[in-house]
């Protein structure tokens, strides 16, 4: 089981960067690549065209159907399933913020404000919060879930 939970978060880290390259092509497609790095995506989504937005809203929604896809596919119970679903959305939430980083060196703080999910509505919050949803998501499934039964 360690064996398929290691590949799983080597897919949530590549599924990661593809979001991340996925914002930096949206971005300068959409002429937000050069505004400045100190500011919050809340303000940067006021200038984002509404038929983008939906677009994206799509994209999210794939990502969500590719995750639960994985699970489905993956776990060998339901139990199992909710682990492999939860494993893969924090290292892919994780990572993205580090590709963020490493692509656009954003977020320049914890602190700043993002736009985290778009469906139904806009989630707003500072980059801490999801980080450290993902990395305490990560944390708890390893040592009650992984680490037992080694």
């Amino acid at each position: 089981m360690l064996t398929h939970y290691i590949l799983l978060a080597v897919f949530g880290v590549a599924m990661a960067h593809l979001e991340g390259v996925v914002v930096v092509y949206l971005q300068k497609a959409i002429g937000l690549l050069d505004t400045d790095s100190e500011a919050g995506n809340k303000e940067l989504l006021e200038q984002v065209p509404k038929r983008t937005i939906k677009i994206e809203m799509t994209r999210e929604a794939a990502t969500i159907v590719m995750l639960i896809t994985l699970a489905l596919v993956v776990g060998s119970s339901w139990l199992d399933r909710i682990m492999v679903f939860l494993w893969t959305f924090a290292f892919w939430d994780l990572f993205y913020y580090v590709s963020l980083y490493v692509l656009l060196k954003w977020p320049p703080k914890l602190t700043t404000t993002d736009v985290l999910f778009l469906i139904p509505v806009p989630w707003i919050a500072p980059v801490w919060f999801p980080v450290g949803i993902s990395t305490l998501t990560i944390v708890l499934i390893a040592v009650f879930y992984l680490l037992p039964g080694l």
